[in-house]
């Protein structure tokens, strides 16, 4: 809509909806015309009485000429409708109209800023969620298919077996990728989908803030776990060993540090690659996030746990030595993070759930270390990565699918003090019509036929201490479909539930979903072999 005032003398384009219309007398009634066409041209009455002073009740009179009104310019401006076009936003343009011609008695200048519009959600069947998530799913569940065999095989060095210990921090620092990782994946796609790594300048700052973010996260993450191993293996035995204790401390520090950055690295990649691509990034960043993330930190804790072991009959500095450098980086990263606003709020506010998340991961490392330690069951090694990475993998996608549903759609947060929402039912979850109820679903039907297939290559690797015959297989995908099934539910309701806190479900509820994961992964995991054992499933000679 475009408005003409004498007073300004100048036009004033309202097509948006969004242009401020200035009157420059005092108290002059807002003046408004909206059509979906043409019409003729408009005019205020002469007097101003007969304007009504209720918005929706004024009478615009038709005219087919202009009357000289040269000796009242000085008195009042007048508003002349020139033209009108079609406009989609219906309604939204009319209140918008009055809003800013309500404000436009206390400004004399005109605004021509206009917010950015966050690009559209992109529409999506179940076909082409299932399509965009399967390459990576597969691509991640063979990274974990790689991390198991390097844990069938690192379990029997010599680090493992003097320092079991170093099991428990296994599931807390392959959970990094829920905590931090994923977390960082599930950050980044949310702010590329509503706009806010549109410009370089913005994906930039984005980009140094999560990253330096991550690496104090994963500093401070990587110590508390060498403590909870220590807490978790050694103080019910009554045995304390303090160049074990150092030894647990400089491996997880480090490599948790460093896993950390290399994995920023690439999901900041994937995320930009995706959106430059046209795929949503919250299909396949988080998937990717694990594919080299379970290989990658197990490789490097077994290479710094076995040279630091090393260490220790020659050199008593060494472990202390590391742990004290990468702890002494920690204020450089944040003073980087504390720079901008985004990360700031999370390095204030983000510690509780990935403490939580770590502290819920080693209780699955002690289930872990009991469990591998045992000659009989020994075969679990090589499973445990991969059924808590597939489990993780999946509730994370689903989780940041939800978390940007809800940033996309501009539901607002709700006051400190919210009533309590209703927790969703199974079928609500699953078998709804929504867009996260047809996710949650392609997710689910994924598990078993990933299964079968990262299975197959185990065996085919002659991978692992048991045979693949069809009882195992049987308990082995009971137990993965009810991990899955555990953790989408969970997802529905505790991202909505965060959301209606006023917390941002992006930076809180995947450490807590994965790190659910890998416990009850290793659980379930541990429950199968022992009730496998008990049938008779006894052949922990394969793969020797």
């Amino acid at each position: 809509m475009v408005l003409w005032s004498k007073d300004q003398d100048k036009l004033s384009d309202m097509s948006t909806g969004t242009e401020r219309i200035e009157m420059k007398k005092e108290g002059a009634p807002p003046a408004y015309h909206h059509s979906n066409g043409s019409v003729h041209p408009v005019i205020l009455p002469d007097n101003p009485e007969e304007v009504p002073q209720t918005p929706g009740e004024y009478e615009l009179t038709e005219v087919t000429s202009l009357p000289d009104r040269g000796d009242q310019e000085n008195e009042r401006p007048d508003m002349v409708v020139l033209d009108c076009r079609a406009n989609a936003k219906g309604q939204r343009e009319e209140d918008a109209l009055l809003e800013n011609a309500s404000q436009s008695n206390e400004s004399d200048d005109t605004s021509t800023d206009q917010s950015p519009v966050p690009p559209a959600p992109l529409k999506e069947t179940s076909f082409s969620i299932g399509l965009q998530v399967l390459f990576p799913f597969l691509l991640a569940g063979f990274g974990t298919v790689a991390a198991g065999m390097v844990l069938d095989i690192v379990q029997h060095w010599t680090v493992f077996t003097e320092v079991t210990e170093v099991f428990i921090l296994v599931p807390a620092l392959l959970g990094l990728k829920g905590n931090l990782e994923m977390t960082l994946a599930s950050r980044l796609s949310t702010a590329a989908n509503i706009g806010q790594m549109d410009t370089a300048k913005d994906m930039w700052k984005m980009i140094m803030g999560n990253l330096a973010l991550i690496q104090v996260q994963a500093t401070v993450v990587g110590f508390l776990a060498s403590i909870a191993a220590v807490i978790f293996g050694w103080i019910p035995e009554g045995n304390f060993n303090m160049g074990h204790a150092v030894l647990l401390c400089a491996s997880s520090v480090a490599t948790a540090f460093i896993a950390s950055l290399l994995l920023g690295l690439i999901m900041i990649g994937v995320i930009i690659a995706s959106r430059k691509v046209g795929i949503n990034p919250d299909n396949v960043a988080t998937p990717i996030a694990a594919s080299l993330g379970d290989l990658i930190t197990l490789a490097l804790l077994a290479g710094i746990s076995t040279g630091l072991y090393k260490e220790l009959e020659f050199n008593d500095y060494a472990n202390p030595m590391v742990c004290a450098f990468f702890v002494a980086l920690t204020p450089i990263w944040v003073l980087i993070a504390r720079r901008i606003p985004s990360t700031r709020e999370v390095l204030y506010s983000g510690w509780e759930p990935v403490i939580i998340a770590m502290a819920i991961s080693s209780v699955g490392g002690l289930i872990l270390d009991k469990t591998v330690s045992n000659p009989n069951f020994a075969g679990m090694a090589v499973f445990t990565p991969v059924i808590n990475g597939v489990g993780g993998n999946l509730v994370a996608v689903q989780a940041s699918r939800i978390s940007t549903y809800l940033h996309m759609n501009a539901l607002p947060l709700t006051d400190p003090n919210p009533t309590p929402i209703k927790c969703p039912t199974p079928w609500s979850s699953f078998l709804g019509s929504g867009v996260n109820s047809r996710s949650a679903r392609v997710l689910f039907f994924l598990v078993a036929p990933g299964h079968l297939v990262f299975l197959y290559t185990i065996n085919s690797m002659q991978g692992g201490h048991t045979s693949l015959t069809y009882v195992f297989i049987a308990f082995y995908l009971a137990a993965a479909l009810l991990q899955v099934l555990i953790l989408l539910y969970l997802a529905d309701w505790m991202v909505n539930w965060m959301w209606s806190r006023g917390m941002d479900p992006d930076n809180f509820s995947i450490p807590y979903l994965t790190a659910l994961g890998d416990l009850l992964g290793t659980g379930f995991l541990a429950l199968c072999f022992h009730i496998l054992w008990l049938i008779g499933d006894r052949d922990t000679d394969v793969g020797d």
